[in-house]
């Protein structure tokens, strides 16, 4: 599936089982829980902290999907293409840093 098919099943998702989308503040909110809840499972799995009995039903794919469902959410509601949203940041991020990683001493 690509990132605009994503978008669409989303939105079809949406405004068939969903009704309507949450507001966008809302949708914030929701989208900081799940990044919290994702956090959670990284700090037990690969962090210094243990798993508690409530954690362990807890699935680290479907945490990152939670993540990405919120996203696409959000651009849905803000009309944000996330594919050329993408696409800008990856160019952005190699004419900034395309030396840069290459001579960090600590990556080496």
């Amino acid at each position: 599936m690509t990132i605009q098919e994503a978008q669409q099943q989303v939105d079809d998702w949406i405004k068939t089982v969903g009704v309507r989308y949450f507001s966008e503040l809302t949708n914030m909110a929701i989208l900081t829980e799940e990044v919290g809840e994702l956090a959670r499972i990284m700090a037990r799995t690969y962090g210094d902290q243990s798993f508690k009995k409530t954690d362990l039903d807890r699935n680290l794919a479907d945490e990152m999907a939670d993540v990405l469902w919120v996203l696409i959410c959000l651009a849905n509601q803000t009309g944000v293409n996330l594919t050329e949203a993408l696409q800008k940041n990856i160019e952005k991020k190699t004419n900034r840093d395309k030396d840069r990683h290459q001579q960090n001493a600590k990556l080496k």
